[in-house]
């Protein structure tokens, strides 16, 4: 700094010195400590450093143009009920403007069990969509042709078998494997991590994401079979810098995996993409967006090897948070996903959902599905924000803290390389899952925040700040038990009409190659061609690589 901007530097602290402090934490919603001010006196801004939008490292954004040649992708999460009901839903959703179809499974399909399975009673339908076989598959897409509509399906432990099932049910539209474009999140890492759903060891469950690898690279390249999810990580309770580490740690495994398989990067991670939460923190979810693309990049250029501009573009789509919805005031949280969407956006996400009001009680009604869709449209159409990239690069605020996230996440990458120890991000996410060190780590920052909160020092609207004792209650969409007899129903139907001779022989196919080094995915994908269940291809496999039980850890 200039002599000039020092003395006034100085005049202004003594002034702010003398100035009532409020009582406040002054930190991010992650924890981290923050300055009154942040100027040329505590941060150095480097043009190199910050590049330019579609450039390497792309702080600024992926594409050169980004959203001045066309927003992000709309792509409302939706599922409920039977595949009947979700097609309504997705053909109204399409209707009203929306991109790309984004499939939300239900409890039972997310376990790989049947909606007949005595475990699934009570949960088929009521957190997503029910998919027993490729016939449902049928039902949920019909009108709508696959090979022209991207869609994203949420899906890990059973995701190979779902995106088989897609595949088949776009083979009978007359679509081929070649046409499909579409994201599966396949993240078994953070199932492990934070949302626990698995079904198999972690060794089996990496084989069969190689094997999804494999096949898309060489036979769907449209397609992008892995989407590495941070959402998850942070409604678990994590802060931003551990859900930007714990993901990108993740997505470095899978790059490994598929090295290890003898890919180039080049050839594979482009069809990578990242899935992240947009907390209500404004600038520390834009900085953390700003900082895993710089990271991400460096990474796949200087220790993985690639080349490809796009094997080091870590294009990703966000999600408003879950977490921060409110049943009290329920109203509140149209304001609440509106500001977390537009960090998304001049974050640089690449597709967007906004949650809808009432979706912390249940699924969204379709009034409340509405509102989250015309909430992206207005900051589309009517804020300005798409007429200039990046509009927050050079702040020296966001500047700082996009370097404080990413030294954070680099201090968490070198953590797992020592819990490894041969080197690989790979062998320290094993062991961090095996010792429960992961979920320590959320345990303890979701505790340091819930601290916060109950000593007022983080106030939530409606929850610990302006609260109200006579609410009105608010009409939800509630999921009849009907649906689940309709669906166990729909099982029953299958078995009864399909060749059971050739399910026998597909699925005992698969069981023989499970223990040999076979690509399992055209197995599976004969099975779902000759109407096997969810249900039974996840127990075909059980039965050679057995089941999971986590380590406890006090």
């Amino acid at each position: 700094m200039s002599a000039a901007w020092e003395e006034q530097y100085d005049a202004w602290r003594a002034r702010y010195e003398a100035a009532p402090e409020r009582d406040a934490d002054f930190t991010t919603l992650s924890g981290i400590p923050l300055e009154p001010l942040y100027g040329p006196h505590n941060v150095t801004i480097d043009p190199e450093r910050i590049g330019y939008p579609g450039m390497y490292p792309y702080t600024r954004g992926v594409y050169a143009s980004m959203y001045r040649t066309r927003p992000w992708t709309i792509r409302q999460f939706a599922g409920f009920a039977d595949p009947d009901e979700t097609n309504k839903r997705f053909h109204d959703l399409v209707q009203a403007g929306q991109h790309g179809l984004s499939v939300a499974f239900d409890m039972p399909t997310l376990m790989g069990l049947d909606s007949d399975d005595p475990r699934s009673e009570g949960e088929v339908g009521h957190c997503g969509v029910a998919i027993d076989s490729v016939r449902d598959m049928d039902r949920l897409f019909d009108g709508l042709p696959l090979g022209e509509i991207t869609t994203s399906m949420t899906i890990n432990a059973p995701a190979v078998t779902l995106f088989c099932m897609y595949a088949v049910a776009a083979e009978k539209q007359g679509w081929s494997l070649a046409d499909l474009g579409g994201t599966l999140q396949t993240d078994i890492y953070k199932e492990y991590i934070a949302q626990k759903e698995w079904l198999f060891p972690p060794e089996p469950h990496l084989r069969l994401i190689g094997d999804l690898i494999e096949f898309c690279t060489e036979n769907v390249p449209r397609y992008h079979p892995v989407s590495i999810s941070g959402y998850h990580i942070r409604e678990a309770g994590s802060t931003a810098a551990q859900e930007l580490a714990f993901t990108l740690a993740d997505g470095f495994g899978y790059v490994e995996l598929g090295m290890d398989r003898g890919l180039h990067p080049d050839e594979f991670v482009p069809r990578f993409s990242f899935f992240f939460d947009a907390h209500i923190d404004f600038f520390e979810e834009i900085a953390k967006f700003r900082a895993g693309r710089r990271i991400w990049a460096r990474w796949m250029k200087e220790r993985y090897g690639a080349t490809a501009e796009k094997a080091m573009l870590m294009r990703f789509h966000t999600q408003t948070a879950g977490v921060s919805l409110t049943a009290p005031q329920p109203d509140n949280n149209i304001v609440r996903t509106a500001i977390e969407a537009l960090a998304g956006v001049l974050g640089g996400t690449q597709s967007l959902h906004t949650n809808a009001l009432d979706e912390v009680l249940a699924l969204p009604s379709d009034h409340a599905a509405r509102v989250a869709l015309r909430t992206q449209q207005v900051i589309a159409e009517e804020t300005g924000v798409t007429n200039v990239i990046d509009p927050l690069g050079g702040s020296w605020y966001v500047e700082w803290l996009t370097d404080e996230i990413e030294r954070q996440c680099e201090d968490y990458f070198r953590r797992i390389e020592e819990m490894g120890g041969d080197g690989t991000i790979t062998s320290g996410l094993l062991r961090g899952i095996e010792t429960g060190w992961f979920s320590s780590e959320i345990a303890d920052a979701a505790f340091d925040f819930q601290n916060r909160m109950d000593k007022g020092r983080f106030k939530m609207v409606g929850v610990n700040a302006y609260t109200e004792t006579d609410e009105p209650d608010l009409e939800i969409l509630r999921i009849s038990n009907e649906v689940g007899r309709k669906q166990s129903a729909a099982v029953a139907e299958v078995r009864a009409t399909r060749d059971q001779g050739r399910v026998d022989e597909t699925l005992g196919a698969l069981e023989a190659a499970a223990s040999t080094d076979e690509n399992l995915v055209p197995l599976i994908m004969d099975a779902c061609r000759a109407d096997a269940t969810v249900g039974e291809i996840s127990r075909t496999l059980q039965q050679v690589w057995g089941t999971y039980t986590e380590r406890s850890v006090i």
